[in-house]
């Protein structure tokens, strides 16, 4: 059932009371319509508890913007919603339309810094004519985390039914990666929620449609941000090995589980983690600020699995500005496609092989909540 404004309603109460469901809440089509957006279309959902989010069709049905009863879940970059024609695959040129946002995907095929691939034919022209044949030519070079978050959705697909005395609302699609002698990778998106409800669901399958072994990472970035984290934020997570990506990241490891007020001129700090898991895989792991409003606390958690994403990675980025966490489950570390597969974790997905992932976000609204969900975590 449905539970809103204190108490809980079956279809036939809800019903009698309002014209048509989405009086309290639902998914809805919208167009993103102002400035380097390009009038991307987008989908509105609202729980109907005060957690509204939107998700871009146009952006891989990745979520720029989340919020619960007027507080952003989520950082949003001085970029803004950029439109997906204005991607700059090379090097670091991704971050000029990286909008924050709660999710953006990394992949399909790589993910993580920038690295020289001298195998790839990903980044830039690819033949040449030589004594009347044509020859490869690989650039050599791939981008900041993948072009997932810059491919619109195809065969969009935006509604809601009732599951008994549940109504639940999605927004789905298909996501290709693909050139002519290249990659042929197909992400099947789903993006849903409940009424009544503090929470959503991501669920993906991705699968190699072409004929020839692909190689693929796949990262969820998930960007928390003012007022969730503040001076005082916490990391909860059941890790049971962590280290620092970076010198720096060094320099204030023995702080990872806490986050500072804004510190000007601070660059990024990045870590690994290995987390404990239920005996399916099932993993929890959250962000609270016992703080926020007065001592009622507002948390976000996460929950995947370990079993699709063995890498937790962490990104505190405490900056003026810049003031945001990410936490990352991963296929992968983000050191780059090369180095993943010199150490033996890059995936490869055979020919129409496919992979499911899964997450779920969700708010804790009170204290209580805050509570509950810390003892869930230590207690893995």
């Amino acid at each position: 059932m449905a539970k809103l404004f204190g108490r809980e309603y079956t279809r036939k109460e809800l019903m009698e009371r309002v014209g048509s469901v989405d009086q309290v809440g639902g998914a809805r089509l919208i167009r993103l319509a102002d400035g380097n957006e390009d009038n991307a279309r987008a989908v509105l959902f609202r729980t109907g508890t005060g957690m509204s989010f939107i998700a871009n069709a146009d952006r891989g049905l990745d979520i720029v913007a989340a919020e619960w009863r007027g507080a952003s879940l989520c950082w949003r970059s001085h970029t803004g919603d950029v439109g997906s024609s204005r991607f700059e695959s090379l090097g670091l040129g991704w971050l000029r339309s990286f909008f924050g946002g709660l999710v953006m995907t990394c992949g399909s095929t790589y993910a993580g810094s920038p690295v020289e691939d001298p195998d790839t034919i990903e980044g830039g022209p690819l033949v040449q004519l030589k004594e009347g044949k044509l020859e490869w030519q690989p650039t050599g070079s791939l981008g900041l985390h993948g072009r997932f978050s810059h491919t619109p959705v195809k065969n969009l697909y935006v509604d809601g039914a009732w599951e008994g005395d549940d109504y639940v609302f999605w927004a789905q699609g298909k996501v290709r990666e693909a050139m002519v002698f290249g990659p042929n990778m197909v992400v099947d998106r789903r993006v849903s929620a409940r009424l009544g409800e503090n929470r959503l669901w991501l669920h993906d399958v991705v699968t190699n449609e072409g004929w020839e072994p692909q190689e693929h990472m796949y990262l969820y970035h998930i960007n928390l941000g003012f007022p969730v984290v503040d001076g005082g934020g916490e990391y909860i997570f059941p890790a049971s090995e962590s280290k620092p990506r970076t010198p720096i990241a060094a320099e204030h490891f023995d702080t990872w589980t806490q986050f500072p007020d804004p510190i000007p001129h601070e660059e990024e700090w990045v870590y690994y983690h290995r987390c404990r898991s239920m005996d399916d895989g099932t993993v929890y792991v959250a962000f609270i600020n016992r703080s926020f409003d007065g001592g009622r606390g507002l948390g976000v958690y996460i929950k995947y699995n370990l079993r699709q994403f063995p890498e937790l990675v962490q990104w505190k980025l405490p900056a003026q500005g810049h003031y945001v966490t990410g936490i990352e489950p991963s296929t992968n570390l983000v050191d780059g496609r090369v180095k993943e597969r010199n150490e033996g974790r890059l995936t490869v997905l055979e020919p129409q092989e496919s992979r499911e992932y899964q997450v779920e976000i969700g708010v804790l609204t009170s204290a209580d909540e805050i509570d509950d969900m810390v003892a869930r975590i230590r207690a893995l």
